[in-house]
């Protein structure tokens, strides 16, 4: 298991955002960490690089065996990029305008490689050509404006993978991108994978992308996990309520069906989180358990917070 997260919480003052995630990726796999804007998906990944500096973290990251929760500035700075690293999904805000993408390349190289000019200019070089950017050595001298989205996040996937790391972290990665060139990146992201054996944890809302990338899937909801299981379990056999209602909300191949069923309700205020099962105001099957008590998560692998399970409903 190249990265295991065991209990972890973020906390920005008094407010939990992250409260008690726990999963892991081993080499080669792909976690999908799914929920709804306000989840705590993008907190929790941001964690694992160590970026939040006014946040209180507690529990455990590890990383290849080393622990990461209070290790020290320095050491965690020379990790990203180098053993983690991370796109995002507006690469147009990430990438310097006043700086050509292979001089962004190459700088992050030689941070962490110690190496001359001319051989980090080389690696840029070789990067976009890797990531499928055509005419690289000559793109490399061009400035961000003058790519398009899709190759923008092309280029950011080069300088994240410069280093060779054995875990990325892609935070929306498609986002921002039509249908075409989601699948381009995807498929690239897949490609480069299989071949340097990469741990990947992605974040998403689309479970369309989840379907396709994901072995194993992360339901989040209110800062917590409601069910963590292989993907064609979460597909096949959706557990928590909130997991089938996400599903139900996603347009397939049903001809019966002619509307979308959207989730009642809005998720909840972090500054002040419903008791119990943060899902139950919106749950339509709810007890009156879930109003007063966590539900624990249960099951192996495919694992679930919700006091339905089981139950008689």
């Amino acid at each position: 298991m190249i990265l295991s997260v065991r209990d972890l919480s973020v906390s920005f003052g008094d407010v939990r955002i992250v409260d008690g995630v726990s999963f892991g990726v081993q080499r080669g796999r792909t976690l999908g960490v799914v929920g709804e804007s306000g989840s705590g998906k993008s907190v929790t990944a941001l964690s694992l690089l160590g970026l939040h500096r006014r946040a209180t973290v507690a529990g455990s990251i590890e990383l290849d065996g080393e622990e990461l929760v209070g290790a020290p500035a320095e050491r965690l700075r020379r990790l990203r990029g180098s053993a983690v690293s991370m796109i995002f999904q507006d690469p147009l805000s990430s990438l310097h305008p006043f700086f050509t993408v292979g001089e962004q390349i190459a700088e992050a190289y030689r941070l962490h490689r110690r190496t001359s000019r001319r051989v980090a200019r080389e690696r840029a070089v070789e990067m976009l050509a890797e990531v499928g950017i055509p005419e690289p050595r000559r793109r490399a001298g061009e400035h961000p404006h003058r790519f398009s989205g899709g190759m923008r996040q092309r280029v950011m996937i080069a300088m994240a993978l410069a280093c060779e790391p054995g875990v990325l972290i892609a935070d929306e990665p498609t986002t921002a991108l039509d249908v075409t060139v989601q699948a381009q990146i995807l498929d690239l992201i897949a490609r480069i994978q299989r071949e340097r054996g990469l741990a990947v944890v992605l974040i998403t809302h689309d479970l369309g992308v989840v379907a396709r990338m994901a072995d194993d899937v992360l339901v989040m909801y209110g800062g917590r996990t409601v069910e963590h299981a292989p993907a064609r379990e979460i597909f096949k056999r959706p557990l928590h309520p909130y997991t089938r209602a996400l599903l139900d909300s996603v347009p397939g191949a049903d001809p019966g069906r002619t509307r979308l069923r959207a989730i009642a309700g809005a998720p909840p205020s972090l500054l002040a989180p419903p008791p119990g099962c943060r899902f139950h105001p919106r749950c339509p099957a709810a007890l009156d358990t879930c109003a007063t008590t966590r539900p624990p998560l249960a099951g192996d692998p495919h694992r679930v917070a919700c006091h339905l399970e089981g139950a008689d409903h």
